[in-house]
């Protein structure tokens, strides 16, 4: 068999209440999603006979591995909010224990994602020598809105 580069992707969710506060809509208003994220990394196919990555790109275990650390275990069952939108960020930093993550963008799933690419594309390429890329970020905000971050 020849060489190949192949993508894999492994998809993780966590819960996470946002706003977007200068919205003509609903989406002004405090509110949760149940996201998804699909973490997709290209590499070569490992041939390493009798070893346990034989025939892999990545265990799909260390992609839900890093991707936890860095990304989902941070934002889940947080209130992801701008550092502009200061009387909420003043207000959620009074409440004693609340897991908030201020953000240096407005948090729409566009920004959540490119923020995701940023995070986890060093973490992928320097946990694996630079023989994997983080190709693509595709986070859904709902089962039929997402966006999608790519390699350039």
């Amino acid at each position: 068999m020849t060489s190949s580069v192949i993508s894999i992707t492994r998809r993780l969710e966590f819960d996470s209440g946002h706003r977007i506060p200068n919205h003509g809509g609903q989406c002004r208003h405090l509110h949760g999603h149940r996201y998804a994220i699909e973490v997709t990394l290209t590499g070569d196919v490992a041939k390493n006979p009798g070893k346990a990555d034989d025939g892999m790109v990545l265990d799909f275990g260390d992609i839900k591995r890093l991707a936890n650390e860095h990304v989902v275990e941070p934002w889940d069952h947080a209130f992801l909010v701008a550092k502009e939108d200061v009387g909420l960020v003043d207000f959620l930093n009074s409440l004693p224990n609340h897991k908030t993550v201020v953000m240096d963008c407005v948090p729409t799933v566009e920004n959540l994602a490119a923020t995701a690419f940023v995070i986890l594309k060093p973490i992928f390429s320097q946990a694996f020598d630079g023989r994997l890329e983080l190709s693509c970020i595709r986070l859904y905000e709902t089962p039929n809105c997402w966006a999608d971050v790519t390699h350039s």
